[in-house]
């Protein structure tokens, strides 16, 4: 379905711009003067795309954020972009207009040859040694946090937001959070509510300046203890912890990262650690709370393999849960904590019979694509069967991607699973997550989901 031009153009950097006409031959909309079709964007993402597709089809144009792009929907649309055989997309680029500000230098944002590097460097901290580390002190924290919601109704994102900071800090620092722990979540919060700010320079009072206020106070922060590990070595501060073994990693050829890198990693790596796990738990306990017949199943999984409740799920132990990790790709799946993916087409390309020029925003959407009919049986219906292994290997490989995929492939995923899997065992092996009868809550679907009122759940004893 896709084709690599022979032309190709040179585009270094997000900020250059196409010809205004480049794109006038791909279906679509420009919206409003000025705004374009942001706001419609911003006030309902997954409407506005199922209104898009349905009028135009998988691919479409549109105008967010003061620059034109150009969407492609369907697994073959995500095996393109991600896989990028070609070396086609700039992950950097895509991401460049929305999060250049706040996180530069996040692996997410780097491109080829230098993600790659990094890449490898960054990876030593999701070894089997420093996982198994991370198990002991996430198994710890978790299970003395859960333990204080017994027969509590709550909200349950607040609560677990501040939980998976806590365990980011333990797990990734090695150290819990002094005073400044307040400060550390409000300039994340800050900075991930400023990459939908409809302003996007950081002026005084707006969403993208106190975004970037977030982030000078996360620079000062995590540079004083990248500077104090790198000079106390690795072994002394502890070692295993994340934050140590970033500090100490060294390229192929043997060069430290420099601090400031480090430090660009390590924010964003706590952010996504601790936002979008927040995300996907909430969603997984919003849909168990629905779903109860699924309670059981998985507390009966739980419960027969760490042998009793409130008992610590091993290490060892973690592949044992198959229900349990197919409830967590269907949460997954139904809301996924990234909606969707930018890149920019560095060479001209073909794709459902359109030509597509080099320079061009490209979007794909995990969020769409998860609810289309054609992979997904009734799709709006909670089924963690869909994950059995007979069903995955009858589906196309890019028609599930909320981790995304190819070089880009989260590199966190295995301590996300680790994470889920270990909160489940010591909730539903003590509880029953229960919710008022017909309590539907609204949900913000931008930058990253999350309940609008926050999600009041009761743990029940059981």
């Amino acid at each position: 379905m896709a084709s690599l031009a022979t032309d190709t153009t040179a585009f270094s950097h997000w900020s250059q711009r196409q010809p205004a006409e480049a794109l006038d031959h791909i279906p679509g909309e420009d919206g409003w003067p000025i705004i374009g079709t942001t706001l419609e964007l911003l006030a309902d993402p997954i409407g506005y795309g199922h209104k898009m597709q349905a009028k135009y089809g998988n691919v479409y144009r549109n105008r967010g954020f003061g620059r034109r792009g150009v969407i492609l929907l369907g697994a073959e649309a995500n095996e393109l972009v991600l896989f990028d055989r070609d070396k086609i997309f700039s992950s950097e680029q895509g991401w460049g207009p929305v999060l250049d500000l706040l996180f530069p230098r996040g692996l997410m944002l780097l491109d080829f040859d230098h993600h790659r590097i990094d890449r490898r460097a960054l990876s030593i901290a999701f070894k089997p040694g420093p996982m198994r580390h991370y198990a002991d002190a996430l198994g710890q924290g978790i299970s003395q946090r859960v333990e204080q919601w017994r027969g509590r109704e709550l909200q349950f994102y607040p609560a677990i937001k501040q939980l998976t900071l806590d365990l980011a800090a333990d797990s990734f620092m090695g150290l819990p959070l002094g005073p400044e722990a307040d400060q550390i979540n409000k300039a994340f919060v800050d900075m991930v509510a400023a990459s939908i700010g409809v302003i996007r320079k950081p002026l005084p009072f707006t969403a993208m300046g106190r975004g970037v206020a977030g982030r000078n106070f996360l620079i000062d922060y995590f540079t004083r203890e990248a500077i104090r590990r790198r000079s106390e070595g690795a072994q002394e501060t502890g070692g295993q912890d994340m934050f140590s073994q970033f500090a100490t990693a060294t390229r192929e050829d043997g060069s430290m990262l420099p601090v400031d890198e480090v430090v660009d990693h390590m924010i964003f790596l706590m952010m996504a650690a601790h936002d979008t796990i927040t995300s996907s738990a909430t969603s997984l306990v919003w849909l168990l709370a629905k779903n109860p017949d699924w309670q059981d199943k998985l507390r009966a999984e739980l419960l027969a393999v760490t042998g009793g409740a409130g008992r610590p799920l091993a290490y060892d132990d973690l592949g044992k849960v198959e229900l349990t990790e197919m409830a967590f790709k269907e949460a997954l799946r139904l809301i996924p904590p990234v909606p969707s993916l930018p890149r920019r087409a560095l060479k001209e390309f073909t794709f459902g019979g359109y030509r597509i020029p080099a320079g061009t925003g490209i979007g794909i959407s995990p969020a769409s694509v998860h609810m289309m009919e054609e992979y997904w049986p009734e799709p709006a219906r909670f089924d963690p069967l869909r994950f059995s292994p007979e069903a995955v290997a009858a589906r196309h490989k890019y028609a599930w991607v909320p981790f995304g995929g190819g070089a880009h492939m989260c590199l966190g995923l295995h301590f996300a699973y680790m994470q889920i899997k270990i909160l489940m065992a010591q909730i539903l092996t003590r509880y029953r997550i229960e919710i008022a009868p017909g309590y539907d809550p609204q949900w913000q679907p931008w930058p990253i989901p999350k309940p609008k009122d926050g999600l009041t759940v009761r743990f029940t004893p059981l």
